[in-house]
């Protein structure tokens, strides 16, 4: 499932913009700024030596605002300033915020359905994974690692430009594998509780669905019968392939040091890494926590689980 940020996925342009109106910010108070401050002075030196000329030849020089006008004049900011000004500190706070704190994602596909809705609003925590430089993405400090059973946000690894949500079912080291619909983790059979049928939101049709308890993480999933385990043909290429053994029942895999086996709650209609392969801990953005809104279902607002 591919992730579309709220107002486009801007992080470099943000980082511009914030840079560009800083300069122009920083600029103006601390050579600018007392450009026109000296320009003010010195018409106004002018103007006052005028009026005490004049007052010294006799000629009467009606008192008015005109001092106040000038001054005002000479030091107001020019427009391309003044909006720079403005722009900073909301620039520079947003940027922070999406940054080091939480981003806005929206849900474009029924990949994560029943978990994730089409159209949810949600929001992703940036820190509970370890600080990352913006941009560049290289975490810088240490802070909590990937569980299994975490709805995670992370770089699509066939496509850098793209964020993808999906559940963690194995971290490194771990076993898993999947066959007629079920997981094993760790020699570790997955336990499932049989819920009602799930009506499809998109078209009238009803899926199977369960409660996945994934290693004491319960949570909702569907499935749908007449689709196969695994579509081999969909199967690409990928780094640590070797790791994986596929067959026509489904597949193995052993999760590499520094990887996630990721895939979606709407098990026949995603797809993760059951064809794409392992998701590194470079690519990883953040932990999705929270809907914010969905503007199609109001009730919508509440935690992911």
């Amino acid at each position: 499932m591919s992730l579309q940020v709220i107002l486009g996925n801007f992080a470099l342009i943000l980082f511009v913009l914030m840079v560009l109106t800083g300069v122009i910010w920083f600029l103006d108070v601390f050579y600018l700024a007392k450009q026109r401050r000296g320009a003010a002075d010195r018409a106004l030196a002018d103007y006052d030596a005028r009026r005490a000329k004049l007052g010294a030849e006799g000629i009467k020089v009606e008192p008015g605002d005109s001092r106040a006008a000038i001054e005002a004049a000479l030091l107001r900011q020019p427009t391309w300033v003044e909006y720079s000004g403005s722009f900073f500190p909301v620039i520079a706070l947003v940027f922070f915020l999406r940054s080091f704190l939480y981003e806005p994602f929206k849900i474009p596909s029924s990949s994560m359905v029943p978990t994730l809705l089409v159209g949810d609003l949600i929001l992703v925590n940036k820190f509970t994974y370890g600080i990352r430089l913006p941009i560049l993405n290289k975490k810088v400090i240490e802070v909590n690692e990937p569980q299994r059973g975490d709805v995670m946000v992370f770089k699509y690894p066939k496509d850098m430009s793209q964020d993808y949500i999906k559940r963690i079912v194995g971290v490194p080291g771990d076993k898993i594998t999947y066959e007629n619909k079920r997981l094993t983790v760790n020699g570790q059979v997955v336990k499932y509780t049989v819920l009602d049928e799930y009506l499809d939101d998109e078209q009238p049709v009803y899926h199977k669905q369960f409660q996945e308890n994934l290693v004491g993480v319960p949570h909702r999933i569907l499935n749908d019968e007449s689709a196969p385990t695994l579509n081999l043909r969909q199967v690409v290429d990928f780094p640590n392939r070797d790791a994986c053994d596929y067959n026509d029942d489904g597949f193995t895999c052993v999760v590499p040091a520094g990887n996630y086996f990721m895939m979606g709650d709407n098990r026949d209609n995603s797809a993760d890494s059951r064809y794409w392969g392992f998701v590194p801990n470079k690519n990883i953005v953040g932990k999705a926590f929270f809907v914010w809104m969905n503007l199609g279902n109001p009730k919508r607002i509440g935690g992911i689980h």
